[in-house]
């Protein structure tokens, strides 16, 4: 049985599972998939980076650490999760492949992690990286 829960302004799943007798709960925070979703996601070719917003960008700048969940939204409800990926793609890369392995390396990741049964793993391509862009030194993206 899953429910959302409130918890200090941040979505928590709560999975409580009864075995042999067992009233223990689990609680997964979307976070938590997140960064799993965001692990999977950073091993498939072709991803040149994650595309998050600017609040996202700006955190991982000052904390110096790489925010694993960048470009990662999470969608929980009682019975699935739906997860959205946004991405920039390496230029010459067939993005059909890129985008279909996401969603296979996703769902599968969280489902054995988690026990949450995927429902939906929807990629965003926001951009491509251009090899023109490494040769400029300014580490940009162009977006198209």
């Amino acid at each position: 049985m899953e429910e959302n829960k409130k918890e200090n302004n941040e979505e928590i799943l709560e999975i409580t599972e009864n075995q042999e007798g067992a009233n223990d709960g689990i609680k997964i925070a979307n976070d938590v998939v997140a960064v799993i979703a965001g692990v999977a996601v950073s091993e498939v070719p072709g991803v040149a980076s994650m595309s998050g917003g600017f609040a996202g960008g700006i955190t991982e700048v000052l904390s110096g650490k790489k925010n694993l969940s960048k470009g990662i939204k999470v969608e929980a409800d009682e019975k699935e999760v739906r997860i959205d990926v946004n991405i920039i793609v390496e230029y010459g890369i067939r993005i059909p492949d890129v985008a279909f392995e996401i969603q296979n390396r996703v769902k599968k990741s969280v489902e054995n992690m988690t026990g949450l049964k995927v429902a939906e793993v929807n990629v965003h391509i926001q951009g491509v990286k251009t090899e023109k862009d490494d040769d400029d030194d300014k580490g940009t993206d162009k977006e198209v």
